[in-house]
C-alpha cells in the first residue's frame, strides 16, 4: 500500500495535477473591454491578462487559444491563438496581443475575424449568452513549425498534437 500511495504522489507531483489557468481581468462575465470592435461590436478589444502556474515535467512550450463553442457557424469560433510561448514564460499581460508585450518568440494566429491577434467577443444580439473557453496548454515541444497565416483548425491539430496538460477558463457573454 505503501509502494501504491508513492507512487501515486509521484504521478501527481511528475504531470502537474495542479496546472492552472487565472486571469486578474476575467471573472464569470466578459466585459466591454473584451468585446470586439468591428462586425457591430462597439468594444475594446483588449486581450486579457492570462497567467498559469505548475506546469507538468517536461513542458518545452506553450499555446493559447480563445473559442466560442455557442458561435452559429456551426464549428464555433477562434478568437485567439498563440504558440510558441517559451516554457519559461508564465504569463500574458494585459493588452500585449499586437505588441511587443507578447514573451519573445510569441506567434499569434490567425482569428476567425481573417485578423491577427486577439478577437473579443462578439455574439450576436439576441442570441444569449455564448461561452467563451481560455486554454493554456504546455507542449512537449519547443516550437510549432506554423506560422500566423496558418489555418486555425491546422494550429489546434498541432497542439493537440503537443499536448502534456491543459487548463482553461470559462466566462460568458451576451449583446
Amino acid at each position: 500500500m505503501k509502494t501504491l500511495l508513492s507512487l501515486v504522489l509521484l504521478t501527481v507531483l511528475t504531470y502537474g495535477a495542479n496546472f492552472t489557468l487565472q486571469s486578474t481581468d476575467l471573472a464569470g462575465q466578459l466585459i466591454s473591454a473584451q468585446e470586439f470592435d468591428g462586425f457591430g461590436c462597439t468594444g475594446k478589444n483588449i486581450s486579457p491578462a492570462l497567467s498559469w502556474k505548475d506546469a507538468p515535467k517536461g513542458t518545452k512550450s506553450f499555446a493559447i487559444t480563445m473559442y466560442d463553442k455557442d458561435a452559429p457557424t456551426g464549428s464555433g469560433w477562434w478568437h485567439w491563438s498563440l504558440f510558441n510561448i517559451p516554457a519559461s514564460e508564465s504569463k500574458i499581460v494585459t493588452n500585449a496581443s499586437r505588441s511587443e508585450l507578447l514573451p519573445k518568440g510569441t506567434v499569434e494566429g490567425k482569428n476567425d475575424y481573417s485578423t491577427v491577434g486577439f478577437g473579443g467577443a462578439c455574439p450576436p444580439k439576441n442570441d444569449g449568452f455564448h461561452t467563451y473557453v481560455f486554454t493554456v496548454y504546455a507542449l512537449d515541444i519547443e516550437k510549432l513549425d506554423l506560422d500566423k497565416n496558418t489555418n486555425q483548425a491546422v494550429v489546434g491539430y498541432m497542439i493537440n498534437a503537443h499536448t502534456i496538460k491543459k487548463s482553461s477558463l470559462v466566462s460568458y457573454y451576451k449583446r
